[in-house]
């Protein structure tokens, strides 16, 4: 269903965004982000309530207010109300990722959230004595998820379960994500490496 926008009755209400799927959507989107209503609510300015109803469906949000929660959300407003049409395709610029950084650890998410996703595709670059699965990194996944990582530029080393791999460009490591293990790297430049992560399968 695509999304209709239609003028509110006010210069106050502005603009609404009327579709009843956009609650639906949204809610999805925050619970595959792990958020709850609470943590929406400080991250988009939009009190918990407001976003309750939206959700619920019992309002419909103005353009400003959906674009407060679409950034919330760490997406564009064109990319939250797409996101509610009937498409097949969801396209990421360059650049548009979500990002996180830490300690120098920066990461891109190459994939929205997306309800249901169950696979995730991220850039890392980690400068020169980085190591990811510190403080504000994501933690160890689900039972059963797999990573693929491959190394785009630089050298890394892979540490789980007390082994060591090391890693040049090129190179590429599946291993079982939900092990404890962290990448290091101990080189003079900086490391790039695009992770793969599919969640929740079994192992034969």
């Amino acid at each position: 269903m695509a999304t209709t926008v239609t003028e509110g009755r006010s210069s106050a209400d502005g603009t609404l965004v009327q579709t009843p799927a956009v609650g639906v959507r949204i809610r999805a989107l925050r619970e595959a982000m792990d958020l709850s209503l609470r943590d929406l609510a400080q991250r988009s300015g939009v009190s918990a309530p407001m976003l309750s109803q939206v959700e619920r469906g019992e309002t419909s949000p103005t353009l400003a207010v959906a674009a407060r929660i679409a950034a919330g959300l760490e997406l564009t407003l064109s990319q939250l109300l797409r996101l509610d049409e009937d498409r097949h395709v969801v396209v990421v610029r360059k650049g548009e990722g979500r990002k996180r950084r830490r300690a120098g650890h920066r990461v891109e998410e190459l994939t929205p959230p997306l309800p249901g996703q169950r696979a995730d595709v991220s850039r890392h670059r980690l400068e020169p004595g980085a190591v990811t699965g510190g403080p504000g990194d994501p933690p160890i996944h689900e039972p059963g998820s797999r990573e693929t990582a491959v190394v785009i530029d630089g050298m890394a080393t892979l540490v789980i379960d007390g082994q060591r791999h090391e890693l040049r460009t090129g190179d590429s490591v599946t291993f079982d994500a939900d092990l404890a293990h962290h990448f290091e790297n101990n080189s003079d430049d900086p490391a790039e490496l695009l992770a793969v992560v599919a969640a929740g399968l079994r192992r034969s």
